[in-house]
């Protein structure tokens, strides 16, 4: 008869974490509680009337106060075309918001409420020392569940991305924080409650993968639209479509890039047009720099000075050219 060993009833019950494991654990969920009553405070929820191509629509988002005196950072698609922006605050009241500046091309705009006494703001860090791996927390208000907190890490940064107007939006920090509609605008904030960025997309049917403009261009942009109301950017007047450059002519000239931006169209009177860039020409480069495609005029023109003339390197038809063009003001 097989005999089984006694079971002591001692050794049947879970062992306790080791103290190791408690502490860790509890760092963690100390720096995320701790994030949240510090940043938290200066979450808002915005519910936007907009005029649209059917009327008028009702929207919603977050937005993150940085101010005392009542300016907030939030997505440029979140108040575009308001009417009206209800910005409601944690404590309960609801005041209204007059957009001070939007910037379509880095999705971010500027909101102001006006409030007679200081309000809860949070600190602005830094992007650029940003790692993959680390620790960050979102807080916002998705599907109209007011100051809702997600925690995660950092997945990739430098990601490059389409915006919901179709522009390129660059050095984009990918994170693992669930978003969901509602939590555009709201900020992205590492473990000392530094404001790290501003979540601006998800994935649809994507699990894990959401996306925010880094705060170092929320910097530079905030301070345009508090200013002057607007960024001021490089525009040549010109629409484009990326072509293969003939091998013939590649090898010919020592081009080294494969592909260029053929000239499609050229406003009329645009910086392009006084130039002499005409349809048909392949733009292979700009300042004596390489562009492959329409992508990398827009990067260069968004820091490129207006009214600062630039090289424009071009194949037209079997020959090399190189003009200058001087870019004016952005319309």
């Amino acid at each position: 008869m097989t005999s089984f060993p006694s079971m002591d009833p001692a050794k049947t019950v879970p062992s306790e974490p080791s103290v190791d494991d408690g502490e860790l654990l509890d760092a963690y969920s100390k720096a995320v509680i701790g994030v949240v009553e510090r940043v938290g405070p200066a979450v808002v929820s915005l519910s936007v009337r907009a005029s649209g191509r059917r009327g008028l629509r009702e929207g919603a988002g977050s937005g993150v106060l940085f101010s005392p005196d009542g300016y907030l950072l939030t997505n440029a698609h979140v108040v575009a075309d308001a009417r009206r922006v209800d910005v409601a605050l944690t404590g309960g009241s609801t005041h209204e918001g007059n957009v001070t500046g939007i910037d379509p091309a880095t999705d971010l705009a500027v909101v102001h409420l006006e409030r007679a006494e200081p309000l809860p703001y949070a600190e602005l860090g830094q992007s650029q020392t940003l790692r993959v791996g680390q620790l960050v927390i979102a807080i916002g208000n998705p599907l109209g569940f007011s100051s809702t907190v997600s925690a995660g890490v950092i997945s990739a940064l430098g990601r490059t991305m389409r915006g919901q107007n179709g522009r390129l939006l660059e050095n984009i920090i990918q994170s693992d924080v669930a978003l969901n509609p509602g939590n555009s605008g709201g900020p992205l904030v590492d473990s000392r409650g530094r404001v790290v960025g501003i979540a601006t997309a998800m994935i649809l049917g994507a699990q894990g993968i959401s996306f925010a403009v880094p705060i170092d261009t929320g910097k530079w942009v905030l301070g345009h639209l508090m200013t002057s109301g607007r960024v001021r950017r490089s525009w040549l007047g010109i629409a484009g479509q990326n072509r293969p450059i003939p091998r013939v002519l590649g090898r010919r000239f020592e081009i080294l890039a494969q592909t260029g931006v053929e000239v499609v169209s050229v406003e009329p009177g645009g910086p392009a047009a006084r130039a002499g860039l005409r349809e048909g020409d392949l733009v292979h480069a700009l300042d004596r720099q390489s562009v492959t495609s329409v992508d990398d005029i827009h990067r260069l023109l968004s820091r490129w000075p207006v009214g600062q003339g630039l090289a424009v390197g071009l194949l037209r038809g079997q020959d090399l050219q190189e003009l200058t063009v001087v870019p004016a003001e952005a319309p």
